[in-house]
C-alpha cells in the first residue's frame, strides 16, 4: 500500500498517534481537510478512507496521491468557504502558530461537523530549547510557541461538542528553573539541533553551537546532572493529546 512509503521515517509512537488519529475520525465523511501535510504520511491514509482529500501547507505539498488536492494555505487565513468540509484534520500544528485564536476560527468556520485537533501535552517547552548560533536568540524546542492542556484546547473551541480526550504515548520530558538558566548560559548544546524547523526569529537553520569556554561548559555539565536527577522523580505523562469536536448544529 502507498502509505507504507512513509513508514520507515516515523517512530513506532508517530505511526501509534496516526493509527490513533485516524480511528477517531467519523466514518460517514466525504470530504476532509487535512492541515499540515508535510511529506503526507497521513495524508496517504486519509486518501485510503476518504472520497476526497484536501492536503493543505504553507507550502503547496509535491506529492501526488489518488483523490488528493494538495494547496497552499496558512491555518490563520484559510481560503475556503464556510462548511466546505464534513471534516477537518489538524495535527502538529497549533503549537506552531503565532495566532491560535485565529486559528482555531478559521477551523470552525470551514468544517461543516467535525473537528480533530492533535497537540502535544502540557510539553514543558523549557526542555530542550536551542540557541541560534546566527542570532543568538533562544528558541523552543521543535518551534513550539505554546504548551496545551485540556483547558486551553476546549477554551479555543467553545461553542463545539467535545468527545472523549484521547492520549497517546508517554514521557518524563520536564525539566527546572536552574538547569533552564544553566542551559541557557551554556547556549544550549543538547538542544533539539535535529528539527527541520529553523530559528524562530531569523528563518535559519539551526546548528549545534560549537564548544565554548570551560565556564560554559561546566555549567552545561551541572545541569545535565540536575537534570537527570529531577527526571527519575517525574511521573510520567501523556506525550499528545487528541481532541474530536463536534459543530452543536451539526446534523451528521
Amino acid at each position: 500500500m502507498d502509505h507504507m512509503i512513509t513508514a520507515p521515517q516515523l517512530s513506532t509512537e508517530e505511526v501509534r498517534r496516526m493509527e490513533r488519529v485516524i480511528s477517531l475520525l467519523p466514518k460517514t465523511a466525504k470530504n476532509v481537510l487535512e492541515i499540515g501535510a508535510r511529506q503526507g504520511a497521513m495524508t496517504r491514509r486519509l486518501a485510503e478512507l476518504f472520497e476526497n482529500v484536501t492536503a493543505l501547507d504553507l507550502q503547496k505539498p509535491s506529492f501526488n496521491i489518488e483523490r488528493v488536492n494538495p494547496a497552499q494555505g496558512d491555518v490563520q487565513h484559510l481560503q475556503f468557504a464556510a462548511n466546505s468540509f464534513d471534516c477537518v484534520v489538524c495535527t502538529e500544528v497549533l503549537e506552531h502558530v503565532p495566532d491560535i485564536s485565529s486559528a482555531a476560527r478559521e477551523i470552525t468556520r470551514v468544517s461543516r461537523s467535525h473537528i480533530l485537533i492533535g497537540v502535544p501535552y502540557r510539553q514543558d517547552r523549557r526542555d530542550g530549547r536551542t540557541t541560534c548560533v546566527h542570532c543568538g536568540k533562544i528558541n523552543p524546542p521543535y518551534g513550539h510557541l505554546h504548551s496545551f492542556d485540556e483547558t486551553r484546547i476546549t477554551q479555543l473551541f467553545t461553542g463545539l461538542r467535545v468527545h472523549p480526550i484521547e492520549y497517546v504515548g508517554e514521557n518524563r520530558e520536564r525539566t527546572n528553573a536552574v538547569s533552564t538558566w544553566l542551559y541557557d548560559f551554556a547556549r544550549n548544546p543538547y538542544g533539539t539541533y535535529d528539527q527541520e524547523e529553523g530559528c524562530i526569529y531569523c528563518g535559519s537553520k539551526l546548528e549545534t553551537p560549537p564548544r565554548g569556554p570551560l565556564l560554559r561548559r561546566v555549567a552545561a555539565g551541572l545541569a545535565l546532572r540536575l537534570y537527570k536527577v529531577q527526571y527519575a522523580f517525574h511521573r510520567v505523562q501523556p506525550t499528545w493529546m487528541l481532541v474530536v469536536f463536534e459543530k452543536v448544529d451539526s446534523k451528521g
